[in-house]
This record gives C-alpha cells, structure tokens and sequence, in this order.
C-alpha cells in the first residue's frame, strides 16, 4: 500500500539494523531464484555472502533485487477480508559487483559478521587465505530501495462488521535471543564470552 511506504534514508537502515537474512532474487539461467542470504552492510551497500559454487551469486552484471522483511505481527480483525500483517521491509534494486579487493573483502565479511553477532570478528579465527578465495561476496548499492512499514490496526472497527461483536486487534510477534547452547565437542570450562551471553533475553529484532 502507498501510504506504508517511506523516503527517510534512517527507515532503510532501521530495516537493516533489524533484520538478519536477506533474500537474493535473480535471474540464473533463464530462471528465478530467490534465495535466503546473511548479509552486512554500511551506508553505502549492502554487502551478500556466499560459496563460490553458488549460482545465485553468480548475478553479478544484472539487475538482482534483494529483500529484508522484519514481522512484527498480525493484523486480526473481525472479518477475513481485512486481516494483515505487521510489517517492515526493505526491497533493493541495483547491479551487485563481486568484491575482489582483499581489502574490502574483510570489511564486507567483518561487517557481515558483527552484523550477525557483534563483538565476534575480535573474538574468533579472522578468515584465513583458502577461505577467503572459497568466499564469494557482491556488494549492491543501496541508492535504489524501497521501504515499507505496516504498523496499523484493524480497520474494520468503524464499518458494519462492528456489530457483529468479535474481538479484534493485533497479534504482536516478539523474537528474544535464547541461551547460548555450547557445542558437544567443547572442552569443559570454556564459558560464552561476554557479548554473546549478554544476548539472552534480548529482543532479536
């Protein structure tokens, strides 16, 4: 709808601030395929990981749209017709570029993972030479999107459906992160560092 959507470049970030898997649409081979990616970013693109072997990164030179959807919940109103969904969305045109620059390669990939987890890039193993050449990244600017924010209620509470006395409202959607869960091979003793036990409780979105 028209009215949910929004020009404010903050909106866009917000989205991307609150989302954490994207969707890659493109066209391979002469077929669709949308395909759910993690994903960084700055102000300037959005940066998508994969395998070097994945053939829907293999779009780099043509148009690729890629979308981030947060649900916040359901719209229940009193009759079918009217019902929805709580939203925020994102939808990003543009050319994607392989990044091959060593460079950028890690700032992508660093942006990628403290996006996901932050405080983990200082934490963990940094990449190391073979695994970044079986890394494929594209970097897609981030000048043409599309955001949308639904954050309304029923809209039926005026109308003759009134009458039939049904509840109606909304239905929010809250994701939390749970307690980190340690692997079955890690050695006894060695506890979740600090930002990632920090996160149980917190709001995932």
């Amino acid at each position: 709808m028209k009215e949910n959507g929004r020009s404010d470049p903050a909106d866009l970030f917000a989205v991307l601030a609150a989302g954490l898997v994207a969707h890659l649409g493109v066209v391979v081979d002469g077929h669709p395929m949308v395909v759910p990616t993690v994903y960084g970013y700055d102000t300037e693109r959005i940066f998508l990981h994969g395998s070097v072997a994945s053939r829907s990164l293999t779009g780099a030179g043509q148009e690729v749209c890629v979308t981030v959807t947060v649900l916040d919940g359901l719209i229940l109103a009193r009759s079918v017709f009217e019902h929805g969904v709580n939203y925020r969305s994102a939808m990003i045109y543009g050319i994607p570029r392989p990044v091959t620059d060593p460079d950028e390669l890690l700032h992508g990939l660093r942006l990628l993972t403290e996006h996901a987890a932050p405080g983990q890039w200082d934490y963990a193993r940094r990449p190391s030479r073979k695994e970044l050449a079986a890394t494929r990244l594209l970097a897609l600017p981030l000048a043409e999107a599309s955001v949308k924010i639904s954050d309304g209620d029923p809209s039926d509470g005026d109308g003759p459906d009134a009458a039939l006395g049904l509840w109606a409202g909304r239905l929010p959607v809250v994701s939390t992160w749970g307690s980190p869960a340690p692997d079955p091979l890690l050695p006894p003793g060695i506890e979740a560092p600090p930002h990632i036990a920090r996160r149980t409780g917190e709001r995932a979105n």
